[in-house]
């Protein structure tokens, strides 16, 4: 993927961690969706750590420690692409 797709595919497995997050609020029993999250939430994980390997940090805190300068303001910010 390149990072366009890698970045579409981050912002897909977010929605679809946020909806399934809901949905577990009011159904926790649910099996299935408790499932799914948790191999949806690997997934972006593990996307996410390839994306940062290959194009930079996708938050802008919290995720690697500051060096002499903040790269991630030389990205497109998420509006921009």
């Amino acid at each position: 993927m390149n990072q366009k797709e890698m970045m579409k595919r981050l912002q897909q497995l977010g929605f679809t961690l946020v909806e399934l997050n809901l949905y577990l609020d009011t159904h926790p029993d649910c099996v299935k969706a408790r499932e799914l999250y948790n191999r949806y939430s690997q997934e972006q994980a593990m996307l996410r750590e390839q994306y940062f390997q290959k194009y930079g940090p996708t938050l802008n805190f919290g995720v690697c420690p500051a060096g002499d300068s903040f790269s991630w303001v030389n990205s497109p910010w998420p509006w921009e692409n």
